[in-house]
């Protein structure tokens, strides 16, 4: 099972669990704290303390968002259904931005 260590707040957080949902990718998700000293428990297990880091099944350790993205490309294959939960993700972002932002301006599709 793979072990995402991640922040909600965190973009690059976030693309990596979009693209792990595209992938159809199971994952135990583990909140790490906003403080990078804080971020004790994540440097004794990854030995970084930069988010996010994803643990692959076989104790690989991928520290930050591209080294995740490679690793995925190269042993995970892509879905037929990657594409509809990429589009139903940027639906949501704009209704989310449309009805909850308080942005002056209107979003363009």
């Amino acid at each position: 099972m793979y072990e995402l260590w991640q922040t909600e707040w965190c973009p690059a957080s976030r693309r990596v669990r979009q693209r792990l949902t595209e992938l159809g990718i199971d994952y135990i998700s583990r909140q790490v704290p906003v403080e990078r000293d804080d971020r004790v428990l994540l440097r004794e297990r990854t030995g970084s303390d930069t988010i996010p880091v994803l643990v692959a099944p076989d104790g690989e350790q991928l520290v930050g968002e591209d080294a995740i993205d490679t690793h995925l490309d190269a042993h995970m294959p892509v879905p037929g259904e990657a594409r509809a939960h990429r589009l139903k993700a940027e639906k949501a972002r704009r209704r989310y931005l449309e009805e909850e932002c308080e942005c002056s301006q209107p979003v363009t599709p």
